[in-house]
């Protein structure tokens, strides 16, 4: 009982707990993401979702080195300057990222739907991502609050996955409500998925040039 109390006062005013352990969790629900896209891109043959697949993958890459480094650089003598380390690594991962994206975006512009899909995931989707933006944003401003290089590199990434979210529930809707390739839908898309891509790569630049400038201020 006294473990639950101390855990619960931890995640209630320890922010970098309370980061570390949402991260943890939300590890989780990537590599199940990854699993479900990945069986998906086989299932159907679909390129849409198998690239997606390998998206999660390097998220769940990035979230798993993060979290495991701060169980490792807390012991060391120097904590923050082996987090910045870390960030800077950890930071060029993101182009990668970037580049996993290229793939669907151009899908997502071509309109190609990968498989047939009823209303009901379509609403799922959308409640899970209006509330995954609507957190990782208040999330982002808050990310202020620490002085962990590494907290605030999880709470980018965070919004980054969130960003990437609206994608993936265009690509949905898409699939329940379209019946083929719609002329009139290429504008919508081109811009969306372009305006996502071109804001996940400037939150990708602004976390290397960052995690660089603390690294050498150390």
């Amino acid at each position: 009982m006294e473990t639950a109390k101390r855990f619960l006062r931890r995640w209630r005013t320890e922010y970098d707990f309370k980061t570390f352990l949402n991260a943890s969790g939300s590890l989780a629900v990537t590599v199940a993401f990854a699993l479900y896209n990945g069986f998906l891109g086989i299932t159907h043959r679909s390129l849409w979702y198998g690239t997606i697949c390998i998206y999660y993958i390097v998220l769940v890459l990035l979230r798993g080195i993060i979290i495991a480094a701060e169980r490792k650089t807390s012991r060391s003598k120097s904590p923050e300057t082996a987090r910045n380390r870390i960030c800077v690594a950890s930071s060029f991962l993101l182009l990668f990222l970037n580049i996993c994206l290229v793939v669907p975006a151009a899908i997502m512009v071509r309109q190609q739907k990968p498989v047939n899909m009823t209303l009901i995931p379509a609403i799922a989707m959308a409640a899970y991502t209006t509330y995954k933006i609507t957190m990782a944003s208040v999330n982002l401003r808050k990310r202020k609050a620490s002085t962990n290089s590494l907290v605030w590199l999880l709470r980018t990434i965070s919004f980054i996955d969130a960003l990437v979210s609206i994608l993936t529930l265009q690509n949905t809707l898409i699939m329940v409500n379209s019946e083929g390739s719609d002329p009139d839908m290429l504008p919508l898309t081109a811009l969306t998925s372009a305006a996502v891509w071109v804001a996940v790569l400037l939150l990708s630049f602004h976390a290397i040039v960052r995690a660089i400038r603390r690294n050498k201020n150390a």
